[in-house]
């Protein structure tokens, strides 16, 4: 089992993977439409937007947290 401390970084990484997969999937059916090629070009622009989504989740995350902590009441 993952240590608890590895948590921000296992949902940044889980989360970052599923959104990615789906926006990835809409724009390239947006853009190609369901064809031959469908599959194959959504896997590689997916790799693409998951490299890329991770990082900035890592880091936009802690900002976001703080951003709804002060706009909540508590």
């Amino acid at each position: 089992m993952i240590p608890a401390r590895f948590a921000p970084i296992l949902f940044g990484f889980f989360l970052s993977g599923m959104m990615s997969f789906i926006v990835s999937g809409l724009s390239t059916f947006r853009a190609i439409g369901f064809g031959g090629a469908f599959a194959g070009v959504w896997m590689g622009n997916w790799a693409v937007s998951w490299a890329t989504a991770f990082p900035i989740v890592l880091v936009v995350a802690p900002i976001t947290r703080r951003l709804v902590t002060r706009l909540v009441r508590g």
